[in-house]
Formats: C-alpha cells, structure tokens, sequence
C-alpha cells in the first residue's frame, strides 16, 4: 500500500458541499491500494501511521507519534498515488488495485483503524472529493509498504 502523511492542524473532506469528514490537528492519510496488497499489509500500514514520530515534544523535536499526542486521523483514498509517469505525458493507474479490491482494502484499512484510534474520519472511496488541510510545517511523508 502507498499513503501519503501529511501533518495538518486541521483537515476536512467535502463531498457534493457536505463535509463528511474532519479533524483537528493530527494527520491526513491518502491511501491507496495496489494489486498485490492485502488486509496485513493495510494493518502494517497502519501500525507505522500511529506510531511514526512526526509531532514535536517539548524540546521541538520531532518525537511524538500520532497516538502519543492524541491527534485526528483523517483517512481519504487516492488511487492517482499509483501513478505511472514514465511514458508520455498522461499518468498509467494500472499500478493501482481494482476498484472491488482497492474498496475492500480501504474499508479494512479504516474499519482497523476505527478498532486501534479514538478519532478517525474518512472521506468515501471513490467519491468525487475535495480535500481541504493546512498542511503543519509543512510535514509530509511519503510511505510504501508491502507484504
């Protein structure tokens, strides 16, 4: 699975001009499935989300994990993250899984985060999306994991 972490103060999805996702500060995670990956590898993905030390302690540093400061999770899917650039000028998204199987892997994803996180919020797989965030620091973290 490839996501991509960005450290917000704040962050929130709109749909058709309904918000059905937001948080606080915390993190924005855009997720997307590839055809190899499986509900463990979403699980280790999400593992490293909680627990990746991205938020300041008292000396500034970055040593505090998501968990640690009590933060927001906000989970959107975005297959283009399995964009294929290397030919021509329009983007290949045959890296990315099926849409039956990138939907299963992303309701695992987030029904395990629900299970592990106090606050998580999502916007919907597939749906026409707009993503509003203040990007903290800027802070953002590129992740690929696979089995």
């Amino acid at each position: 699975m490839i996501a991509l972490l960005q450290r917000v103060s704040q962050a929130r999805v709109d749909i058709a001009g309904q918000t059905v996702g937001a948080i606080g500060p915390g993190l924005l995670a855009l997720v997307c499935a590839e055809p190899a990956d499986t509900p463990a590898v979403g699980l280790k993905l999400l593992n490293k989300v909680l627990k990746l030390r991205v938020f300041a302690d008292g000396a500034g540093k970055m040593n505090l994990s998501l968990q640690d400061v009590g933060g927001g999770l906000l989970i959107v899917s975005q297959f283009t993250l399995a964009a294929d650039t290397s030919g021509g000028n329009r983007p290949g998204f045959t890296h990315a899984a099926p849409p039956a199987l990138g939907e299963s892997l992303y309701d695992a994803f987030v029904a395990a985060a629900r299970a592990a996180h106090p606050q998580v919020a999502t916007g919907r797989f597939g749906a026409d999306m707009q993503v509003h965030l203040v990007n903290d620091g800027p802070v953002s973290i590129p992740m690929r994991l696979t089995a």
